[in-house]
């Protein structure tokens, strides 16, 4: 036991190690070389490891909710893409007279639809700290009023996990209709500025990636306390005997609720940080099979450990941008595969390998 534990300290502070330096050292190197420096990285490069850490940070949400409460939510990308959307909105509102119709109080896809004025969910967008407000309130109050009425009623297991995607179906439905006032199907598109500087400056890009590993470390730290604290223990103690558990006098349905909201909110965050990486924002990210894909990260990078959730992120989307760019067509096969091999023959995830290897070496 003292073994496996030293070899989970190893492997946590190999991975935030790995973290720091790409969270400080790459912006670091894009300011201080120029361009045409080896040690400069590119402007590509910096965005999709920017990219990377925030899907690490979503997958870092999933494992709490899942890995230590066991409510597989197989609608957390509903979460991701309203924050997504709470950042988006702020973004759009920045653009000012500079759209394509030039119109300072409305964005360019009301315009063109004739909309006539603001609608007043969009009021206060304009404001940097009220949209961030909104990057956690509005995944935070989705997930209170749907997990109040799911854990009070006690549906578990597969039916919760289903109704989770009939959650983010819904939204992607309803987020598709122009009549919702969010861009429709084009979804929110041509940001430029964030806070008055220009979103597609290296400066700029390299410090989202510099917040975005910050952000993603700070998680950790936080889930990593919270797993620990007597709630954590409560949590795992639901996910393992929940009927015992309830029996004994706690309220389980506000443990679970409290972990719930708390996993949505990081999801939030993640999505607010990824909208201005890409540009865009549109209600495929609210797509199913999204929430599917973020539930491979976990299982293969290993769920109940936190860092197994970073590693497989960062794993499977980076191999996706590999392989989509060889061989698009194979990239859901390769996907499929990995996810069944790794259900099989490694149902601890690659970090259950790596710690069986290490208690090996220390026997």
């Amino acid at each position: 036991m003292e073994s496996m534990k030293l070899g989970q300290d190893k492997t946590c502070i190999a991975v935030l190690g790995i973290l720091a330096v790409v969270t400080f050292l790459i912006p670091l190197c894009n300011w201080i070389f120029p361009a045409n420096s080896m040690l400069h990285f590119s402007a590509y490069t910096v965005s999709v490891l920017g990219k990377y850490l925030t899907f690490a940070l979503l997958g870092l949400s999933l494992d709490l909710v899942w890995g230590y409460c066991g409510i597989l939510a197989l609608g957390h990308g509903a979460f991701f893409a309203l924050g997504g959307y709470a950042m988006g909105m702020y973004l759009m509102r920045q653009i000012g007279t500079r759209g394509v119709y030039g119109n300072a109080n409305l964005p360019d896809f009301m315009v063109f639809l004739n909309w006539k004025e603001l609608p007043w969910y969009w009021i206060g967008f304009d404001h940097f700290g009220f949209a961030m407000l909104m990057v956690v309130l509005a995944p935070g109050a989705l997930a209170f009023i749907f997990g109040y009425l799911a854990f009070r009623s006690r549906v578990t297991g597969v039916y919760l996990s289903i109704i989770t995607q009939a959650l983010t179906y819904a939204l992607m439905l309803a987020f598709f209709r122009n009549e919702m006032g969010f861009g429709g199907n084009n979804g929110l598109t041509d940001c430029k500025d964030i806070l008055g500087f220009n979103i597609q400056s290296e400066e700029v890009r390299s410090m989202l990636l510099m917040l975005s590993g910050i952000a993603l470390i700070s998680a950790f730290g936080i889930c990593r306390w919270l797993v620990n604290t007597k709630l954590g223990r409560v949590v795992t103690a639901i996910r393992d005997q929940e009927s015992r558990v309830r029996f004994l006098g706690y309220r389980v349905d506000m443990f679970k609720l409290w972990i719930f909201v708390f996993a949505a909110m990081i999801a939030g965050v993640a999505g607010a940080l990824y909208v201005p990486q890409v540009g865009i924002i549109n209600p495929s990210e609210f797509s199913p099979l999204n929430s599917l894909e973020i539930v491979v990260w976990v299982a293969i990078g290993g769920r109940n450990t936190l860092y197994g959730a970073i590693i497989g992120a960062v794993l499977v989307n980076y191999s996706k941008t590999m392989l989509t760019g060889l061989m698009p067509e194979l990239w859901l096969f390769t996907l499929g595969a990995a996810f069944v091999v790794v259900t099989i023959f490694l149902p601890d995830g690659l970090v259950g390998l790596l710690r069986r290897r290490l208690q090996e070496q220390h026997a």
